[in-house]
């Protein structure tokens, strides 16, 4: 097994890109030399006649690694589940393809960050799904919730699902949670935290800036300064 971590979602929108490009930004400060991965991107935009997955850049950026092909290896149009997006492009996303693209970056870092695309259930190609995966690259999971009323059932079936397809989850992160948290967002992290069979590593709070990189660089310092953030990686195997 690679050392390193998969981050997936219980859903779309939940901070995925910005929780991964954190946690290599912060691993870039504490001397790691990192390696980041989105093997599938939907979505991307068109510049030039190439199409660009931002995600990936954001990751690169916050890693201080430059982007390759390995690094993002199908930047799909459509904004669409993977599967349906390659469809759209005339592509099918092979997953030997991607662990090669993987192998290739974790034969020259000490840890490697990949984002998945949505959930564990997303299509990638034919039967399989990005759980199928994240097995196929031998990586433990870091589960990204959100904190609002739902985020309970969301979870708590992310990584029942993650047990029954034999995937170890490491820890969810609760991102986004606002200065001033209803009942349903204060209450959400203890039940998460005794239900999903994982433990909650971090609950982030909210930041509306535009620019993602600020985000990312705001972040990575705070985490740098709290003292549970040691135990955090431990947990992640950095």
């Amino acid at each position: 097994m690679s050392r390193g971590i998969f981050v997936t979602g219980t859903d779309t929108g939940v901070g995925k890109t910005i929780v991964a490009a954190t946690l290599a930004r912060l691993l870039k400060m504490n001397g790691v030399k990192v390696g980041v991965m989105k093997p599938v991107t939907s979505g991307c935009r068109d510049e030039d006649g190439q199409l660009v997955s931002d995600d990936a850049l954001l990751l690169c950026q916050a890693a201080g690694v430059p982007f390759s092909e390995d690094v993002a290896p199908y930047r799909l149009r459509e904004a669409l589940a993977p599967a349906e997006a390659a469809r759209c492009d005339g592509v099918r996303v092979d997953i030997s393809a991607i662990k090669a693209s993987f192998d290739r970056l974790a034969a020259s870092c000490d840890y490697m960050i990949v984002e998945g695309a949505g959930g564990l259930m997303v299509p990638l190609s034919g039967g399989l799904l990005i759980a199928d995966l994240a097995r196929e690259l031998g990586l433990p999971l870091l589960v990204v919730a959100r904190p609002g009323l739902g985020t309970i059932n969301h979870t708590v079936l992310t990584c029942f699902a993650a047990q029954q397809m034999e995937l170890r989850v490491a820890g969810v992160i609760i991102n986004g949670m606002p200065e001033h948290p209803n009942m349903a967002e204060k209450g959400a992290p203890h039940q998460i935290g005794s239900l999903c069979g994982a433990p909650v590593l971090g609950i982030w709070p909210q930041r509306n800036e535009v620019d993602e990189m600020e985000i990312v660089d705001e972040m990575s310092v705070w985490l740098d300064g709290q003292a549970e953030t040691s135990i955090v990686l431990r947990e992640l195997g950095v």
